[in-house]
């Protein structure tokens, strides 16, 4: 009864080896990181597909781009990124069309630029902490890998200064190792899992405003 005692969770956390404690508390800090930015790439990404789909709708159901951009302009910084596209586009547009003597296709190829920086700037802001998730996943398990290592070795170390070697007297340090590979792979399958699913809808929504870039350039192309 005493050995289960000593050997339980939070037991063997506080008895572990300092650098194995350390290795403990990083991978606990990263991990909770991992989350707090998983929950926000969730809501984020969420909202973007959402905004993106009724824009989209909206575009095609009204002719009149005059009133949309009235529209992206009254949402301000809570319009989305394809509201932010078609604004910038637009603004471009009608500002050059305003000009005398400015060739038509000049025209598209300076709203064209200004649609491309607007789009870069929202990827950027879709893909953050996209690249901390990978790291954590990658990264992890190797972390883990050196606090198993190091609980090992002090077990063996352990050994050398008893007569018989018994359970009892390797148990604490196997059991700080297998902790500390245990949260290296609690640590990195969520991140690894979270970075997947949001790389892939990150680039679902690339396709996405890049396809509309291209049909609003063909719209206004055949504007008078």
């Amino acid at each position: 009864m005493e050995l289960i005692q000593d050997l339980s969770f939070v037991r063997v956390i506080i008895n572990a080896s300092t650098l194995v404690q350390l290795v403990m508390a990083l991978l606990l800090l990263v991990s909770l990181l991992s989350w707090w930015y998983i929950f926000l790439k969730m809501f984020s990404v969420h909202r973007a597909i959402k905004q993106s789909a009724a824009f989209e709708d909206a575009f095609w159901a009204n002719s009149d781009l005059n009133i949309l951009f009235q529209n992206v302009r009254k949402a301000g910084e809570s319009a989305g990124s394809m509201e932010r596209i078609f604004s910038a586009g637009l603004s471009e547009y009608v500002k050059l069309k305003k000009k005398p003597n400015v060739d038509s296709a000049a025209v598209m190829d300076s709203t064209r630029r200004a649609m491309r920086a607007t789009y870069q700037r929202e990827m950027d802001a879709l893909e953050s902490h996209l690249s901390f998730l990978a790291t954590v996943g990658s990264v992890s398990p190797y972390i883990g890998l050196f606090g198993t290592v190091w609980g090992i070795m002090n077990a063996f170390r352990g050994l050398a200064n008893v007569g018989q070697a018994t359970l009892a007297h390797v148990a604490p340090g196997i059991a700080e190792a297998l902790i500390a590979t245990a949260m290296g792979l609690f640590a990195a399958i969520p991140a690894v899992v979270a970075y997947n699913r949001y790389a892939h809808d990150v680039e679902r929504l690339a396709s996405r405003f890049e396809s509309f870039m291209e049909e609003f350039s063909n719209v206004l192309q055949r504007q008078p």
